[in-house]
Parts: C-alpha cells; structure tokens; sequence
C-alpha cells in the first residue's frame, strides 16, 4: 500500500495519476451541452449505494472510470454559460492550477513551521486586499472556509470589542434581505437570534439607513448595547449594496461595530469600472470577501478582513504544543493566532496565481462583463409581458416571476413558477434559483459566467415560460 503514498519514489506514479484525471475532466468539460442531466435522487443513489467501499478497485484508472458513473456524468456544470443558478462562478486556470499544487503539497496554513512561504503569501494577500478596501497600515486578517465563517468571527470580534457583561443587552442589527448567517452567528455566540434587530429595506432592496437610526436610538433608550452593524455589498438574492457611508456614520454616533458582508460584492474591488459601488466600506470595522464567488476562484476561498488588527487577539488561543506565548516575542508569525480553525487549507495560493497571471483588473473585468450582462438581463425583463422583475441590479442578480396573461389566483401563479423551476432543472436545460419575495414565489438568475450571453437568457426565459404555461393549461384542463 506504500506505493499510493505522495513522495520521492512515486512522483512518476502522481504524474501519470494526476494527468489522466486532468484529461477525463477536460473532456468531460469540452462534451458538455448542458449544465444537468436531470437525474434524480431515486436514479442516482442506487447507483452510489452499490458501490462497495470495502472492496477496493486497486487501480486509479478503474476508479476514474467508475467515478463516471457516480459523479462526472452527473455533476451540475457550472462553467456552462445556462447554469444561472445560485452565487457559483466558472474557475479562472491559474487558480485550478494553484488547487493542484495546494493539495499535493498539502500545507497547513495554522502555524510557520507547517507552511512557511504559505503563510507569507497568504498575509501578502490580506495586505492586497485590505488595501483594495481603503484600510490602513493597522488592518489585517485571515482566510476562512467560507462567508458564513468569515460573518461569524467577525461578530465574534464585535462581541468582544462590545465589553458588555450582560450578553442578552447585546444587539446586533442588520437588513431584512441579510445573509441568514447573521441570526445563526448570534445563536452561535450565545446571543440568540432574538438578537439581531431586522432593518426593512428599500425600493431597491437596500437597508433603509432612517429606520436603522431610529431602532439605534430605541435601543440605547431602553439601556441595551448596539453592538454591531452588519451592512450587506451585495444581498444573495437581489445583489444589493446597502448605503455603506450612512451606515457608517451611525455606527460611529452609536459606538457600534460596522461590518460589511461583501461576500458577493467583493469582486468590485477588483473592477475598474464599478469600484465607486463600494464607497464607504473602508470605513468598516471587519468586511467578509468571498473571493470564490466574484474572483472566479474555486470553492473555497474566503478572508475575513479587520481594519484594526489587534482586534484579532479575540480569536487567539495559545496551545504549547502548537504556538506557544514564546513564539510572538520570537516574532514567528502563526495564522492560527488569528483563526477560528486550527488545521487550514492553503486556498491563498489559488488567488495568488490567479493575480499573478491574469492581474486584478483581468479578474475585474470579468466581473463587470457580467453586472453588464445582468443590465442586458433586466431590459428583456422589463420589456417582456410574461414577466414581473423586482429591482435593476447593482451587481448581477435578477429576480422575476413568470406573470400569465390570463387571469389566475396568486397561489396558481405561484405554483406555476415553482414548477417551470423544477422542470427546468429536470430537463437539464438550464439552471436557475428561485426565492420569495412579500411571500410569493419568484425565479432568479445569478449572472456569475462572462460566456454566458443575452441569447441565453432570452432562451431561458422562454423555456421558463413555456413549462410555466403548460402547468396551468394541465391545471385548468384538470379543474
């Protein structure tokens, strides 16, 4: 069994492993036609549960050939210019590239004597995009796994910096179309979800900053601790900015943390036509970046950012045998002195070689090809009769809803939409979200791939129609 190990004496053995996996996968990825094949739970599972793993096959190529079969033919594409589901990006090469090297080297970035160069490039990245927020010499930060991490330290830091002895005077305040994180952080750290205050929004599904100053100034009437501030670059449903420089100034008349969950929204930070989206975030206490949503990188590759770094120490832990109080007077820096986890992949080196090949304004451009694309979008929604669109976008995200031309109930309407999704999806044609909106069921593209175009939205919307319309004339006739 020696011989599967990753070493000197089976580079060759990798090389060839490794290369005709790149092969399968590059096939499979220039015969793809459509993002599905439409399977279902109950014609896919059988497949896996016969797999017995207790009987190896012994043989890399024999297990490429079954993972056809239980994966590949049926994995959902996201590179195919028709998948336009959920905040999935296509991947940039230079950062597979960097996903292949990260695994097989297999760094662990918690500790300088795991990772060296790793944990050097990984602080020249936080540096880079610190200074892409705005934040001084003083900022620092760390990656994470995800956005949800990156939320959940960052209100752990303003649940630190709040000092409050009493955690159920702790409220933490944030726009009705936020990520659900928010409320499942406070539960995580103890507050409860009863914590975090629900700011209603806008027209333009933007938090309504008046509102927010009035329920600040109600909670410190009634002697509770406005401890944060979680402002949204970027809503997953709408793409929404909230209007950071008004938020930042109430943050500062309330004493209250400001974070910015630009999870989404990051890529601005990289476009050099729609930087302008994001003023004000330097003016935040912590923003989350999710660089494999809006910098086209491979799952997962997340950062928390702080403008203060010493804020960090709130996540610090020194273990003997790991990273020893001796090691900050000896200056050995250790990531983990900043982390929630311990043991953590190199993802870093993915958005390193990506920068480092195609430059920001490569990926920028990327990005502002598909809020142009998601402009497009919105004109042949609002002049197309079938259908119902929410809000223009900021960034690339629409939310529509199939609107028959006869008359039907609300709850009808609903159904409809929520069939022609499925339907979609089981054909295999195509890929799309869907979300409520006051309650009602509502569709939505997620525009993350520059290769896809006007037409395929076009074609979309018609199939979307078209299953749409076949479910109430199957409804009426059955009626």
């Amino acid at each position: 069994m020696r011989s599967h190990l990753l070493n000197d004496t089976t580079a060759e053995s990798y090389r060839r492993s490794v290369t005709e996996g790149v092969e399968r996968v590059a096939d499979k990825l220039a015969a793809t036609r459509r993002p599905f094949t439409g399977v279902t739970p109950a014609e896919l599972a059988p497949v896996i549960d016969a797999v017995d793993l207790d009987r190896p096959l012994g043989d890399a190529s024999a297990a490429l050939d079954e993972l056809e079969s239980v994966y590949l033919r049926d994995a959902v594409y996201f590179h195919h210019p028709r998948y336009l589901g959920h905040l999935n990006c296509p991947v940039v090469i230079p950062a597979v590239l960097g996903e292949a090297v990260l695994s097989a080297v297999n760094s662990s970035l918690d500790t300088w004597d795991q990772s060296a160069g790793g944990t050097l490039i990984e602080r020249k990245l936080v540096d880079w995009t610190n200074s892409r927020i705005g934040f001084g010499p003083g900022a620092d930060g760390v990656f994470t796994s995800g956005g949800s991490q990156s939320n959940l330290q960052a209100l752990l830091l303003a649940r630190e910096e709040a000092k409050s002895t009493d955690l159920s005077k702790l409220r933490i305040f944030s726009s009705e179309c936020s990520h659900f994180s928010v409320q499942k952080s406070a539960g995580l750290l103890g507050l409860g979800q009863d914590a975090v205050i629900s700011i209603p929004v806008d027209r333009d599904k933007r938090m309504q900053s008046v509102v927010l100053a009035a329920e600040l100034e109600a909670c410190r009437a009634e002697g509770l601790v406005p401890m944060a501030i979680v402002a949204t670059a970027g809503t997953t449903d709408f793409g929404s900015i909230d209007p950071l420089p008004e938020i930042a100034a109430l943050a500062d008349e309330y004493g209250a943390w400001m974070h910015v969950d630009a999870a989404y929204g990051c890529g601005l930070l990289a476009s050099p036509t729609r930087r302008g989206l994001l003023a004000g975030i330097e003016r935040a206490d912590s923003v989350t970046v999710d660089f494999h949503k809006s910098f086209f990188q491979p799952v997962s590759s997340s950062a928390i950012l702080v403008r203060d770094g010493a804020t960090l120490r709130h996540a610090t832990y020194h273990a003997d045998y790991l990273n020893p109080r001796r090691t900050i007077a000896e200056q050995i820096p250790n990531q983990v002195d900043k982390s929630l986890q311990t043991t953590r992949r190199f993802d870093a080196l993915k958005l390193w070689m990506t920068l480092r090949v195609m430059g920001a304004d490569g990926v920028g451009q990327l990005f502002d090809e598909v809020c142009d694309l998601a402009a497009e979008g919105f004109a042949l929604l609002a002049a197309d009769p079938r259908y119902d669109v929410v809000v223009e976008p900021q960034i690339s995200t629409l939310v529509y809803r199939y609107i028959p031309r006869d008359a039907v109930s609300p709850e009808d309407v609903d159904r409809a939409n929520l069939h022609a999704r499925k339907a979609l999806f089981a054909s295999g044609e195509a890929v799309v979200a869907g979300t409520k909106v006051d309650g009602r069921q509502y569709l939505k593209f997620t525009l993350l791939n520059p290769e896809t175009t006007a037409a395929d939205i076009a074609a979309v919307l018609d199939l979307i129609a078209g299953y749409a319309e076949q479910y109430l004339g199957e409804t009426l006739v059955h009626a």
